[in-house]
C-alpha cells in the first residue's frame, strides 16, 4: 500500500511558477540571447507554463524548444520495456545562446546529464543553466546543481514524487508518494 501526501498544493504551485518566471526576467532581461528548452516529456510542461507567465508579462518573443534524451540516456539499453523516443522540436541554432534546460523533478542528475549531451547536437551554447520544479537534493549520482529551484524536498529512495498538471489531472499539485 502507498501512503500519499501533498506537498505542493494548487495554490502553492501557481505561486511557484510564477516566482521562476520571475527570477528568469531577473536574469535574462529581454530573452534575446536566451532560448527555454524542456526536458521530454515532464519538463515540457513546466515550460509551457513558464512561457504563459513570461507572455504576459509583454516578452512575446522568447525561443522555446523541447529535447528528447531518449537516445542519451544511460539506461537506454539496460530497461526491459523501451523507451519511445519523441519529436524533438529544435528548430533554430542554439549557437552561441543562453540555454534555460527545464525539467519538473532533479533526482539523481541522470537525466540532466543526458540532456546536456544532446543539447551539444545543436550547437555550442554560451551558457546552460537547470530550472526545476521539484529538487530531491539527497540522491545525487553526478554533480549537478539548479539554477532555479521551485521547492527542495529532501526524500530517500523509497519515496517517489509526482507533479500533477491540471491539463492531465484536472489539478496541480505535487505528492509524495511513500511505499509501506
Amino acid at each position: 500500500m502507498k501512503e500519499e501526501k501533498v506537498i505542493i498544493s494548487k495554490d502553492k504551485f501557481s505561486i511557484i511558477v510564477e516566482r521562476l518566471s520571475h527570477q528568469l526576467i531577473e536574469n535574462h532581461g529581454d530573452f534575446e540571447d536566451t532560448v527555454l528548452i524542456g526536458i521530454q516529456p515532464r519538463g515540457v510542461r513546466l515550460c509551457d507554463r513558464i512561457l504563459k507567465k513570461l507572455s504576459i508579462n509583454r516578452f512575446k518573443r522568447i525561443k522555446i524548444g523541447s529535447l528528447d534524451i531518449t537516445f542519451y540516456r544511460d539506461d537506454f539499453r539496460r530497461r526491459k520495456e523501451p523507451i519511445e523516443a519523441q519529436i524533438i522540436d529544435i528548430d533554430f541554432s542554439i549557437e552561441g545562446k543562453n540555454i534555460v534546460l527545464i525539467d519538473d523533478v532533479l533526482y539523481t542528475g541522470r537525466s540532466v546529464r543526458a540532456a546536456m549531451d544532446a543539447l551539444l547536437a545543436f550547437g555550442r551554447p554560451k551558457s546552460v543553466e537547470l530550472m526545476v520544479l521539484i529538487d530531491r537534493r539527497l540522491s545525487r549520482h553526478f554533480p549537478i546543481q539548479p539554477n532555479y529551484v521551485g521547492e527542495k524536498v529532501d526524500t530517500i529512495s523509497s519515496e517517489k514524487v509526482v507533479v500533477e498538471w491540471e491539463e492531465f489531472n484536472d489539478k496541480d499539485q505535487v505528492i509524495l508518494l511513500r511505499s509501506e
